[in-house]
C-alpha cells in the first residue's frame, strides 16, 4: 500500500516520492535537447544525464537522480522547482529546508517548468477556445490517471518492465509489412485539444496493420501479431492474455515528445516494438518501475520493452532528435487464469474461455474470482470507485457475438475484417444499418473494438456516425471508442475529426 499525505506542494505517495534514476549503461546520453550526434549507448536500458547549457546545469557524465514530477508532470500540475543547487540541498546540515520545497522532491534538470509551459501553450494556441480548454482537461485528466493507478493495480511482476530482443517470429512479420508500406504513412489526427503527444509541433503518422488495401494488411497480420507475441508476454506475466488493442506502427517526427502516462484499461500486459528508427541519439523510453526506480530505456529496431502498461508510467519526455522513430504497441488483458506455478490451468483456448465468461455475465477477466472487480484492480483502491462509477452494473463492455438480430456485418466490424465486411455490404447495403437486439450497429461494433479501416468504411457508406445503442439510450460510436480506447486511440481520433458526437448511456 502507499503512504499518501498532504503537503504544501499537494498530495504525495510515499512509494513514487524517492525514486533514483538507475546506471545500467556504460555509456551515459549526456544530453537530449542538443543537435549533436552522440554515440548510442551500447545496452538497451540507460540512465541518462538530461541536463544542460540551456537549462542552467552544466552537462555531466555523472548519472542524476529524479522521480515523478521533475521531468514532467505526473502526480501534479507543476514540475518541482526545488532545485539542486538551492542551500538547503547543497548543504543541509546548515540550511533548513523552506516550507514552500518541504516533500518536493529534487529538482537537477534545470528549469523543466518553463518547457512543459510552452508545451502545453503550444496546444492551447493551435485550437480555439473551446479546444484550449481541452488540452488543460486532458492534461488534468492525464495526471489524475498517473496518480491514481498505479496505486491501485494488481501487478505481475517484480519490476514492471523488461527489455529483451523481439522474438524472431514476432519482428518478422511486423518488419516484413514496414518494408512492404513504410512509404504508405497516413498522418495521425489526435483530436481537439489531445496532449499525449505535441502533434501540434511534430505530426506523428501510422502504417495501420488492420489496412487491408497495404501489402500484407488485414485482419489477418492483426491476429498473427497477437499470437506471435502473446507466448513471450504470457511466460512474463505468468498470466493467460487475452488480445486487447494493436492498431499499427507510428511513426514519431523530429521534436516529438510523448508525455509520461499510464494506459487506460483493460490495456494491462503490453509490448513496444522498435521497428525502425533515424536517430541522432537514443530517444528514451523513460519508466517508472513496481520499485519506485525511473530508468530510461533506449531500444534498437528489434528490441521489446514488456511493461505492465496500466501500472508502469511510460513516455518518452525529451524531444526526439533525429528524423523519425518507427515503434508498435502490442496490448492483452489478463483473463484471470493464473499460469504461475502450481496454479491450475485447465488449458483449452484461452479466447473461447473468455468468450463463455462474458456471456454468462462474468466479463471474462472474472472468471476465477470472487465478485465482478477485475483482477487487476484492488478491491478498496481508488481505482475500483473509479471503475464501479464507469460500471455501474458490475460489468464490463463486452459483447456476445451471437446476439440475437446480429448480422454477418456485426461479426465482421466485431473482428475488424473488412474484406467479410465489404462482401456483406456489396450483397445488402441495408446491412450497415441493421440492429441487434440491443441497438448495436455494426459501426458500434468497429467502434469499440478499435478497428479504423473499418469504421472508416462505414462511414463511407452512410452509417450513422451519431447513432446510439439501447433504443438510443446508450452509447455513440465515438463513446464507446473512446470509453475502451482512450481519447488518443485512432478511432477515436477520426470519429472526432469528422465531427462524431461522444455521448454517453443514461443511467
Amino acid at each position: 500500500a502507499l503512504n499518501c499525505r498532504s503537503t504544501m506542494f499537494g498530495r504525495y505517495c510515499s512509494l513514487f516520492t524517492v525514486l533514483t534514476l538507475l546506471v545500467i549503461s556504460p555509456v551515459p546520453v549526456k544530453a537530449f535537447w542538443k543537435r549533436e550526434k552522440k554515440e548510442e549507448a551500447t545496452d538497451g536500458a540507460t540512465a541518462a544525464n538530461v541536463a544542460n547549457d540551456s537549462n542552467g546545469v552544466k552537462p555531466t557524465e555523472t548519472p542524476v537522480e529524479y522521480g515523478v514530477d521533475v521531468s514532467f508532470p505526473m502526480h501534479h500540475s507543476r514540475v518541482s522547482n526545488n532545485y539542486a543547487w538551492l542551500p538547503h540541498n547543497m548543504d543541509p546540515v546548515h540550511n533548513d529546508i523552506p516550507s514552500k520545497y518541504k516533500d518536493m522532491p529534487v529538482q537537477p534538470l534545470g528549469d523543466r517548468q518553463t518547457y512543459y509551459d510552452d508545451f502545453l501553450k503550444g496546444c492551447k494556441e493551435k485550437w480555439d477556445a473551446s479546444g484550449a480548454a481541452r488540452c488543460q482537461q486532458n492534461e488534468d485528466d492525464r495526471i489524475a490517471m498517473t496518480l491514481r493507478q498505479p496505486q491501485s493495480m494488481q501487478n505481475y511482476t517484480d519490476v514492471g518492465f523488461k527489455k529483451i530482443r523481439a522474438p524472431q517470429k514476432v519482428f518478422k512479420l511486423i518488419k516484413d509489412f514496414w518494408d512492404a508500406n513504410k512509404e504508405i504513412q497516413t498522418p495521425e489526427n489526435w483530436g481537439k485539444g489531445n496532449t499525449y503527444t505535441n502533434n501540434w509541433d511534430s505530426a506523428t503518422y501510422m502504417v495501420s496493420v488492420e489496412n487491408g488495401g497495404l501489402r500484407g494488411g488485414g485482419a489477418g497480420l492483426k491476429k498473427a501479431i497477437w499470437d506471435a507475441a502473446r507466448e513471450t508476454i504470457q511466460e512474463w506475466t505468468g498470466e493467460e492474455l487475452t488480445e486487447c488493442s494493436l492498431y499499427g506502427i507510428r511513426v514519431y517526427t523530429e521534436g516529438s515528445i510523448l508525455a509520461p502516462h499510464v494506459d487506460r484499461l483493460p490495456l494491462v500486459s503490453s509490448a513496444i516494438i522498435n521497428v525502425a528508427q533515424d536517430v541522432d541519439e537514443p530517444w528514451v523510453l523513460e519508466v517508472y518501475g513496481h520499485d519506485g526506480k525511473a530508468t530510461n530505456v533506449t531500444m534498437e529496431p528489434g528490441d521489446m520493452v514488456l511493461y505492465e502498461s496500466h501500472s508502469v508510467i511510460h513516455g518518452r519526455p525529451y524531444p526526439l532528435n533525429g528524423r523519425y522513430y518507427a515503434n508498435i504497441f502490442i496490448h492483452f488483458e489478463p483473463t484471470g487464469h493464473s499460469l504461475r506455478h502450481n496454479s491450475k490451468n485447465d488449458g483449452g483456448d484461452v479466447h473461447e474461455k473468455y468468450r463463455d465468461a462474458t456471456a454468462r455475465g462474468a466479463g471474462g477477466h472474472e472468471v476465477d474470482q470472487i465478485g465482478d472487480l477485475p483482477s487487476y484492480i484492488q478491491p478498496g483502491s481508488p481505482e475500483e470507485s473509479n471503475w464501479r462509477m464507469r460500471h455501474p452494473h458490475g460489468s464490463r463492455s463486452q459483447r456476445n457475438s451471437f446476439t440475437t438480430g446480429s448480422t454477418p456485418a456485426h461479426l465482421a466490424a466485431q473482428k475488424g475484417d473488412l474484406k467479410s465486411l465489404a462482401q456483406a455490404v456489396e450483397k445488402d447495403k441495408s446491412i450497415i444499418h441493421a440492429e441487434d437486439e440491443n441497438g448495436w450497429k455494426p459501426i458500434h461494433e468497429a467502434s469499440r473494438g478499435g478497428h479504423t479501416d473499418v469504421v472508416k468504411f462505414l462511414y463511407k457508406h452512410g452509417a450513422d456516425v451519431n447513432a446510439r445503442t439501447s433504443e438510443g439510450a446508450g452509447g455513440t460510436p465515438l463513446w464507446w471508442a473512446q470509453k475502451v480506447h482512450g481519447d488518443d486511440h485512432p478511432t477515436a481520433s477520426f470519429l472526432e475529426s469528422i465531427g462524431a458526437l461522444s455521448i454517453g448511456p443514461e443511467l
